[in-house]
């Protein structure tokens, strides 16, 4: 186990995901793929439980309608305080669920131009955002509770990325993997690790490596301090624990998209076995 100097937690030391301008590139390829849908692939069923096609494309239209509604044009039409995680996850589900059970209903062609539009308009407004101001929304399953905006785009870079590949797989299409567009929603994904360990029983000190396998991965470092765990940029002289997953599986680990046991039949994990499987507590998504 590696030791820290001066007894203070450490210090993270990454640099902010400044990925704006890759929304726009991923949601070209989202148009591009439901342009390509035969009408029998929109009916079938993808990786969400009760979803089909048309019902991951309504959610990525709705969210998107959502989001340019709150944190551009400031409109609270409801207003809901939420008091616990618990309750965010039931508002955001509930929200959700409304949301596809509108636009799950469109034409294939209604829901592809809705969608250009909207997400013409997302991207111009995550790429004329101040990256290091405060975002509208806090990066929760991060445990934020206030975010700067290059971390709030980088978690719209995964959902939209994410839901797009939930698509590509239940239609046999190929996937995002090239490491412009997923690396950075790796990066992102493991920047809630921290938060995932939590109360993690190891002594300060203590380091996990997560080494994402293949090109659009890499290696990132958690480290246990007095209070609390932390990334950190280099590399630990040694890790209590090695995780390593192959990035064709990574998103699913971390987006809900594979349960436990399937997973760990991907997954190598060399050392202390507890803390490695810790790392499959982390889940980059609300609801």
């Amino acid at each position: 186990m590696t030791s820290l100097s001066g007894g203070l937690d450490p210090d993270p030391g990454l640099d902010p995901i400044l990925c704006a301008p890759l929304i726009r590139k991923v949601d070209q390829r989202l148009a591009e793929l439901l342009t390509s849908l035969a009408p029998a692939e929109w009916d079938l069923p993808t990786i969400v439980p009760g979803w089909k096609v048309r019902d991951v494309a309504a959610h990525l239209l709705d969210t998107t309608l959502r989001k340019l509604s709150l944190a551009r044009d400031r409109c609270l039409v409801e207003a809901v305080e939420t008091a616990s995680p618990q309750e965010l996850v039931a508002l955001v589900n509930r929200l959700n669920r409304e949301g596809v059970t509108i636009y799950r209903r469109l034409s294939p062609a209604v829901l592809v131009d809705m969608m250009r539009l909207a997400c013409k308009q997302s991207a111009e407004f995550h790429e004329a955002l101040d990256p290091f101001a405060t975002a509208a929304f806090a990066v929760s399953w991060a445990g934020e509770e206030t975010s700067p905006n290059w971390f709030d785009t980088a978690r719209e870079l995964t959902e939209r990325w994410h839901h797009q590949q939930q698509i590509r797989l239940a239609t046999g299409r190929e996937g995002i993997m090239i490491r412009e567009l997923y690396h950075p929603v790796l990066d992102c994904f493991l920047r809630g690790l921290p938060h995932a360990l939590g109360n993690t029983g190891a002594a300060p000190g203590a380091a996990i490596e997560v080494h994402i396998s293949g090109e659009c991965g890499g290696r990132w470092f958690a480290v246990r301090g007095h209070v609390s765990w932390a990334l950190v940029a280099a590399a630990p002289s040694e890790a209590a624990a090695r995780v390593t997953i192959p990035q064709e599986f990574a998103w699913r680990v971390f987006a809900k998209g594979i349960d436990r046991d399937a997973a760990l039949e991907h997954i190598v994990i060399e050392g202390d076995r507890s803390l490695g499987e810790a790392v499959l507590g982390l889940t980059a998504i609300v609801g």
